[in-house]
């Protein structure tokens, strides 16, 4: 059973986060011939300011 884990910043759309969830199991069903009934997708999302780039808490919009 493959289990994809994605870790983003808050703040996508319930539709965005769920084209992502669709993307990422066709993509395992795709790649490695896993049963899409086993693929299985967590998405964990951040506050930005505990998410750091090149030294810096991302900024909220």
């Amino acid at each position: 059973m493959p289990v994809i884990e994605v870790t983003m910043v808050e703040g996508r759309s319930k539709e965005k986060k769920a084209a992502l969830i669709s993307e990422l199991t066709n993509a395992a069903v795709s790649a490695i011939g896993a049963p899409i009934e086993s693929v299985r997708v967590i998405l964990r999302e951040i506050p930005p300011e505990h998410f750091g780039v090149a030294g810096k808490a991302k900024e909220r919009k």
